[in-house]
Formats: C-alpha cells, structure tokens, sequence
C-alpha cells in the first residue's frame, strides 16, 4: 500500500498495530501485554520516535544494544528474550508498511537472533547411581532402572503393559511419536529389579483393580491399580534426586538424556542411538555429541597437566 502522508508518530502506530493484533488476529490479552512491552521499550530508545519510520537502523541499534549485558541503562536479554523483542519489532514494521505508514519495508532488513543450542542436562554416571539407591520403594527403583537403561520417555515407559516387557529377550517394545514402533534392549539390572516389582508389590496392586487386564495389564500400577500417572512418576523422580542431594532440576527427561550420553562416551554409533531414542532425524541425535564433547573438555581441563 503506498504511503499518502508522513508516518504517524511511533506510538499512534503502535497502537494502530495493537489494535489490529487485538481485532484482525483475535491474540490473547497476555499475547498483546507482551507486545506492548516489547514496544515500548523500542519506542522509549534514544532518537527512536524521529528515525524509526526512516529504515532499519534504529531497530537495528536497538537490538544491538540489547544484546550487550552490563551497560548503563542498557540491560541486555537473553537469547530467547532478544528473539521474541526481534519478532515483536518485525511484526509490527511489517503492519506499518503493509498498512501504509511507512515507505520502506524495514522487515524484511531484520533477521531474527538464531534460536539457541540448549543442550540437554545430564548427569553423570555416579550420580545416576545414586539416583537409583535413593529410590524410595520397590516401584520406584524398578521406573528409574528402566528409564535409564532404555532411555524412555516418561510417556513411553507409563504406556508399556506387561506383553510389551520380554525379560526372556531383555528388551521392551515401545510405541513412540508418530505411533512409531520399536524394541529397546533392557539390561539385566534393570530386568532384575521389573521381575521383584512384577513378582512382588505389582501382583498386589493388580489385585485391587478386579478386572481381568489387557495385554497383562500396565506394567506400573498406581496405589489403586490403575496405570501410574504422569504426575506421580515425576514425583518418584523428585523425591530420589532429592534424597541424592541432586539439582532439583532433575526430572524423568534426565535420565534419557544421562542414557543417550553415557552411551556416546562408551563409543556407541550416533545411529545406533538414534533408533533407541526413537529420533525421526539423526539432527535431534546429534545434540548429544555437544554435551559429550564439553565433558571431554571439562575432563582435558582438569587432568591435563599443560591444560
């Protein structure tokens, strides 16, 4: 749309853009809060108010400065806050050209920052084992060894019933993403520790149920005989890292991540722990590779006498 006038001053504009995110888009109130911050800020710049409908360079300055942490009067973000600043400031240059208020379209001259890398939290293999000794109970003990040996997702270990569990061949079948099916070896200490969960505390909670189960039933049973709740396996997790003396950030994730690591430093094929860890792409793998390569750093830096 051509521009028939001088642009409007900057926060006329932005309210026209509020407005129409409000309006034509239908966003949410705390969507549109979050767009005004952002905004403002931009709009509170030094020199903003007369130069922002000129081109990019303000918009540009003012990211710039946001990701410099530590100056006076210029805070810096984190990653992923400079990414959602960069794409409020674009969204709204590109209403202000396609509306007519301004004659260049500065958005396409504003590349988004790069998503970041957040490498996944892992721990080490003496404190997966103390997250296995401070299981409190018998079913605890037997869903942190499996989801550590097999590197299961929460979802996929809660979903197993007994038919899928083969302590004959040692592995279980998983239906992943996508209903993707596919086996993962279980190692004998885990199958150790199922077989007393099955023999002993499970035959006791099936028993509460008085139905006669499918498919053997679910191989983790809550207090009252049904399949165990997302929200309860998370507090299993909880309550063992925290009688471990671990970060509270531990979760069930964890330990997915922790397999798929120590499996690499043990020299395993990066496609070999792709089919375990059910990946669609052989990318999402290789995340692993870069925490794995900062542990070998951290090892280098602390045992190299020349480091």
């Amino acid at each position: 749309m051509p521009v028939t006038s001088a642009p409007p001053p900057l926060e006329r504009a932005i309210e026209d853009y509020l407005t129409y995110l409000r309006v034509e888009r239908g966003l949410s109130a705390a969507t549109i809060r979050a767009y005004r911050g952002d905004l403002a800020d931009f709009a509170a710049g030094d020199g903003v108010a007369g130069s922002w409908a000129a081109g990019p360079d303000a918009a540009r300055a003012h990211l710039g400065a946001r990701t410099r942490r530590g100056r006076p009067g210029e805070p810096g973000l984190a990653p992923t806050s400079l990414r959602r600043r960069a794409a409020s400031i674009r969204g709204f240059y590109r209403f202000a050209y396609g509306d007519g208020l301004i004659e260049r379209d500065v958005a396409a001259h504003l590349d988004l920052p790069r998503q970041p890398r957040l490498l996944p939290e892992t721990l080490t293999v003496a404190e997966v084992e103390a997250l296995l000794e401070a299981a409190p109970d018998l079913r605890s003990r037997a869903l942190l060894e499996l989801l550590y040996a097999a590197g299961l997702r929460v979802s996929e270990a809660l979903g197993l019933d007994r038919e899928d569990l083969s302590t004959d061949g040692g592995f279980v079948r998983v239906i992943g993403k996508g209903d993707k099916e596919r086996l993962v070896p279980v190692g004998d200490i885990a199958l150790d520790w199922l077989e007393r969960w099955m023999t002993e505390d499970r035959a006791r909670l099936l028993a509460i149920a008085h139905v006669a189960p499918d498919r053997g039933g679910p191989l983790f049973l809550g207090d009252r005989g049904g399949r165990l709740a997302r929200q309860q396996a998370f507090a299993i997790v909880k309550t063992a890292a925290r009688a471990a003396a671990l970060p509270p950030a531990v979760s069930p994730h964890t330990l997915r991540h922790s397999f798929a690591t120590h499996l690499l430093e043990g020299g395993a094929d990066l496609r070999i722990v792709q089919e375990l860890l059910g990946h669609a792409s052989i990318s999402t793998t290789q995340l692993y590779t870069h925490v794995t390569g900062e542990r070998v750093r951290e090892v280098y830096t602390r045992a190299h006498p020349r480091a």
